[in-house]
């Protein structure tokens, strides 16, 4: 590889990261929204926590701090915030009675899914002019670029080109 051709790969892997960069803004800003929209006032940490919640019925707080990679004592605040809010609840792990399990209660997953309406479609909509061939390669070259493989190889991600995809929404 030439000085040139490493330039230009390294002007690219930069456009790449500059087009992440915006794009994890654009994210920040709909999770803020959702956040405000469950529950006025209420963090977009807090929030992704109790999405992870949500998504992950029936989980205990380890899990979810290993899950979000964060502090339990930080879980535990959020959860109790949850709590209080009436959108998560506790009950007992029947594998481990020292633990108890989290989910969203019926308010809980109700609130999230009208805070979400208003944006449910928003990547069906923003990729609707695409052809399915640059969808699906999009999901394929994303579903390389997250598991730290070379596009085409074998151990690319089964999630790429069929597999359902998130979005804004999923947050």
């Amino acid at each position: 590889m030439t000085a040139t051709d490493d330039a230009e790969r390294l002007a690219a892997v930069q456009a790449v990261e500059d087009r992440f960069s915006s794009l994890v803004g654009s994210f920040r800003r709909v999770m803020a929204e959702h956040a405000e929209r469950v529950s006025p006032g209420m963090l977009p940490g807090v929030y992704k926590v109790f999405t992870t919640i949500a998504r992950h019925e029936g989980v205990t707080l380890s899990a979810l701090a290993e899950s979000l990679m964060a502090d339990k004592g930080q879980m535990s605040r959020a959860v109790r915030e949850l709590e209080g809010l009436g959108l998560v609840e506790r009950t007992p792990d029947p594998t481990d009675r020292r633990s108890s399990l989290l989910s969203a209660t019926a308010e809980g997953r109700e609130r999230l899914a009208a805070a979400r309406a208003p944006r449910e479609r928003a990547l069906v909509r923003a990729l609707e002019d695409w052809s399915l061939d640059d969808v699906r390669s999009l999901a394929r070259l994303l579903g390389a670029l997250a598991s730290g493989t070379v596009p085409g190889s074998d151990g690319e991600g089964a999630e790429s080109a069929g597999a359902q995809q998130p979005g804004p929404s999923a947050a």
